[in-house]
């Protein structure tokens, strides 16, 4: 049964730790309905400012920052040391007594399926050391009360942060690795997703935010190059990419991921069902 909502709540207040580009977007969307928004930042950004979100420094929270807030939403990710919110923040957070709270994580806490499908209920086995501190802060956020919805997200993209963007500075490659394939979803799905969310609270429920057409990535950028009418790179074995350590790591793991979960129970139907509409849309929108 949903949270019952605080009569100090009826005027809607997010504050979100980590105000990165997919909370900004989140941002926007509410700011547009009326939403008070803050949230905090490593460093002063008067471009956040102007929008109209108010920022406040990390190390220096305090606990009128978060006085009103009915919605908190974390999208900073664990550091060496773990997740850095909640030992610094949870009794600020608990205090503050908000009717929602959410965390966004990420689909890398499944590890490696070997293409298959993985649900909500899969099993956790993550490869890498940064997807195992995200099952670590998963869990802490989960310890909370009311506990965190969580979403884990698939390989975020949108204006400004996509291969159009790789492909426009010359630093797209179409890697083969036959078999391999990858979810992703908008950032303005992602928003979509939290927004539908804070409409139909579920403490505690753990939704798989990703579109409906996992993809290779080499596909993904030859379509990319036919969007921006160029010759698509050559195509280059996987083994011959010469990819950075962390890139590495995401490349190790291959599953499809299942959303259908988040569309069922959140009542709602994707604005880029495929990263065909994605793209067309990174390239007329401006970054």
């Amino acid at each position: 049964m949903p949270p019952a909502v605080n009569a100090k709540h009826l005027a809607k207040h997010l504050f979100c730790f980590g105000l990165g580009y997919s909370a900004t977007v989140l941002a926007q969307r509410l700011l547009a309905e009326g939403w008070t928004v803050a949230g905090t930042v490593r460093s002063p950004e008067p471009a956040l400012e102007a929008l109209g979100i108010q920022t406040h420094l990390f190390d220096s929270l305090t606990s009128e920052a978060l006085a009103g807030a009915s919605h908190i939403l974390s999208s900073v990710p664990p550091n060496a040391e773990g997740d850095p919110v909640l030992p610094r923040y949870q009794s600020l957070i608990e205090a503050a007594r908000p009717d929602w709270i959410g965390y966004l994580s990420t689909t890398g806490v499944y590890g490696d399926a070997q293409g298959e499908e993985v649900t909500e209920d899969s099993p956790l086995a993550p490869t890498s050391d940064r997807a195992r501190r995200r099952m670590e802060a998963e869990r802490l956020w989960r310890g909370l009360s009311p506990s965190a919805h969580l979403f884990r997200l698939a390989g975020i993209y949108g204006p400004g942060s996509s291969v159009l963007d790789e492909i426009r500075a010359g630093k797209a490659k179409r890697i083969d690795k036959p078999g391999q394939i990858f979810s992703r979803i908008h950032v303005e799905d992602i928003a979509q997703v939290v927004r539908a969310s804070m409409r139909r609270p579920n403490p505690g429920r753990i939704y798989n935010v990703c579109d409906d057409n996992p993809a290779p990535p080499a596909e993904v950028v030859a379509h990319g190059c036919t969007l921006l009418g160029v010759e698509p790179p050559p195509l280059v074995p996987f083994a011959q990419a010469q990819l950075s350590p962390m890139a590495q790591t995401f490349w190790a793991d291959n599953k499809r991921v299942s959303n259908h979960r988040m569309k069922q129970e959140l009542g709602l139907t994707l604005l880029y069902p495929s990263y065909h509409e994605g793209l067309a849309q990174c390239k007329t929108a401006a970054p």
